[in-house]
């Protein structure tokens, strides 16, 4: 899209990113209406939460999982300087699937905070992730519980191909969590991370995070 396009297209109260990330969950989830985290003060305001939010959908697919997704890693707003760049901002955004956790009671608003947390790691360090990308969460992933997921590795959403938009090109990432075990067999390259996914997805081909997997 060339900027003359962009500009007949859109306004400057478009939203032109953001539409482009729902254009993606509407035709996966038509007529759901998503639960939304905003941070209470915008980061260009001086807020501490880079993403501008976080929105998580119901999905019966395989099983019973939330399915959240970013907002704040591309390229959100009207911004005639980036159009047709060959990335929108950082060039992806993180998906995540979560098996619900009895002890959320309906309410998984910690996945919200480890999203934020990756966020403000990308923007302080100047690292962003890729396909088969992979880090520790120095701890359980769900702080204060007894679980053995202690690690993230980034995959590419099953549902959901990377597209490109008026601002660039955007990867939608998926982090899965998985266990302090896994993660040691990759950092001793007993395994790789795509080796992992692989033998994962047998029995769980969305990737989705159990908590209580061992």
């Amino acid at each position: 899209m060339n900027l003359e396009d962009y500009k007949k297209e859109f306004s400057e109260d478009d939203a032109v990113g953001w539409l482009e990330i729902d254009k993606e969950f509407d035709r996966l989830y038509p007529d759901q209406e998503p639960k939304h985290f905003a941070p209470p003060l915008p980061y260009m305001l001086g807020g501490d939460s880079p993403l501008d939010g976080v929105s998580y959908y119901e999905s019966e697919k395989q099983e019973d999982h939330y399915h959240f997704i970013t907002y704040g890693f591309s390229e959100l707003y009207y911004n005639e300087e980036k159009v047709n760049g060959e990335f929108s901002k950082w060039g992806f955004e993180l998906t995540f699937r979560l098996k619900p956790y009895e002890a959320d009671n309906g309410n998984p608003s910690w996945a919200v905070a480890l999203l934020q947390n990756i966020a403000k790691y990308v923007f302080s360090s100047g690292k962003w992730f890729e396909e088969f990308h992979y880090m520790p969460a120095n701890g359980p992933i769900r702080l204060g519980t007894d679980t053995e997921i202690t690690a993230l590795v980034f995959i590419n959403d099953p549902e959901i191909a990377k597209k490109q938009t008026p601002h660039g090109e955007v990867s939608f990432l998926q982090i899965v969590g998985i266990t302090t075990a896994e993660y040691d067999q990759i950092k001793n390259n007993e395994t790789t991370v795509e080796e992992l996914i692989n033998k994962l997805k047998e029995d769980n081909p969305l990737l989705i995070t159990n908590l209580n997997r061992k």
